[in-house]
């Protein structure tokens, strides 16, 4: 299950691809679904418990490319937000790479707004680092409106 969680997360986020013990560690503390169209893996999901003062869990809902805008990610989305609720979050965020179009369509629709935009740090701790097009990976955090949270 979690090599093949690995698999969706890394050919939909590379800049953060994940080692088989990242994963493993990551499963210790949130909950990793995969999803299946009849035996064929088409996505997964990541739900992060509520944390902080304001209780907020992130849901995460990934959807290889060939899947999309079948109904998958709304069920993969629909799914982590009642188990969010269900830990007792009072809001909803999610994460995503800006450059994967697909999903910032997909979280704007739902009724995520963004609140931070960020560069991840690399190995040294550096934001410096450009990618091969001599671009950062720019990372959103988008929270669901108040009409919309748990």
């Amino acid at each position: 299950m979690l090599r093949e969680w690995r698999h969706v997360h890394n050919a939909i986020v590379p800049p953060a691809a994940l080692t088989l013990d990242e994963v493993r560690e990551r499963a210790g503390r949130n909950r990793l679904e995969n999803a299946y169209l009849g035996d064929t893996l088409v996505g997964c999901s990541t739900v992060r418990p509520p944390a902080g003062e304001d209780a907020v869990a992130t849901v995460i809902a990934r959807v290889l490319p060939g899947h999309r805008r079948t109904g998958i990610g709304t069920a993969l989305y629909t799914r982590g937000l009642a188990h969010a609720r269900v830990l007792g979050a009072r809001a909803v965020e999610t994460v995503v790479l800006a450059a994967n179009e697909d999903g910032v369509r997909f979280a704007a629709a739902r009724g995520f707004t963004e609140t931070e935009r960020y560069v991840l740090p690399d190995e040294h701790g550096e934001h410096g680092e450009h990618d091969e097009h001599g671009e950062h990976d720019v990372w959103l955090t988008l929270r669901l409106t108040a009409a919309d949270t748990p």
